[in-house]
């Protein structure tokens, strides 16, 4: 099977996948890279998935997910700094130099976002060195504004960008994600602000989709299911320079009940249509 180009399946796309079946089916469809998470990587093994994946032939381009950094509480905190070093360490065994970050909602009884924002590049001037020595940059993440209270207080690719501006742009970079971003009328310029300081570390693709689900953390849609332009999007990050892997990232779980072989046929047919 010929490589599909820069296409990489992030592993949640087909979740009802086996480690050892997302590395042999993405070998036998032309897919050279994988996007993992840590829990199903730690189940099976970060050494052992290191391996398998090397063997496939295949590429980790990036480890989900650190972060997680707003809790006032100082044990709270000191155990996300721990946890997220240890999401470093994995990231380096598996060969992958992007670890994306979900930096965290309110804590409880808070409605102070800019002290929470704050504290992430707290984290963040903590983690740094540690990244750097181990070869891996950390990819903040923008998550859509109706993840702020719960999930992420970084709504926007700007304030992504204003974090990370505060290091060097090798060591703490952002993801470009098109179901989190593709609303925002400020988008286009702040792509080209991320790309000309080389900060795009991750690109990654969903469609939004409606009406969404309730609890709506799974409602990401199939390419072209929704009103995301694929093709506009992915045209914004190459005028950057950036040519780096293309990420299929989504949560669905009528996806998940069906054949994953099936489920992967249809990311690529859509992804050379809609995005190349």
């Amino acid at each position: 099977m010929n490589p599909v180009p820069r296409l990489s399946l992030n592993q949640e796309t087909i979740k009802q996948w086996s480690l050892p079946e997302l590395a042999e089916g993405c070998a036998k469809a032309g897919v050279t890279g994988v996007g993992l998470w840590r829990e199903p990587v730690q189940k099976y093994g970060v050494e052992a998935a290191a391996a398998l994946v090397r063997n496939a032939g295949l590429t980790v381009t990036s480890l989900c997910r650190g972060g997680f950094f707003t809790a006032l509480d100082p044990e709270r905190r000191a155990a996300a700094l721990a946890d997220n070093r240890k999401a470093i360490d994995e990231a380096a065994t598996l060969g992958t130099d992007t670890l994306v970050l979900v930096s965290g909602g309110l804590p409880a009884g808070s409605r102070d976002l800019f002290a929470a924002r704050e504290r992430i590049a707290d984290a963040l001037a903590e983690l740094v060195p540690y990244a750097a020595d181990h070869g891996v940059r950390l990819a903040i993440e923008a998550l859509h504004p109706m993840y702020a209270a719960d999930r992420c207080v970084v709504s926007t690719l700007g304030q992504a960008l204003d974090l990370a501006e505060r290091f060097p742009a090798d060591q703490v970079g952002v993801v470009v994600d098109t179901y989190h971003l593709w609303w925002d009328d400020a988008v286009a310029a702040q792509i080209a602000r991320a790309g000309a300081t080389g900060r795009i570390a991750a690109f990654q693709l969903a469609d939004w989709i409606t009406p969404l689900p309730e609890g709506v953390l799974l409602g990401r849609g199939q390419l072209g299911d929704g009103a995301v332009d694929f093709r506009w999007f992915r045209e914004q990050v190459d005028a950057t320079g950036f040519t780096g892997p293309i990420e299929v990232e989504i949560f669905n779980p009528d996806l998940w009940a069906r054949d994953g072989a099936e489920v992967l046929a249809e990311v690529v047919d859509r992804y050379r249509d809609l995005v190349l």
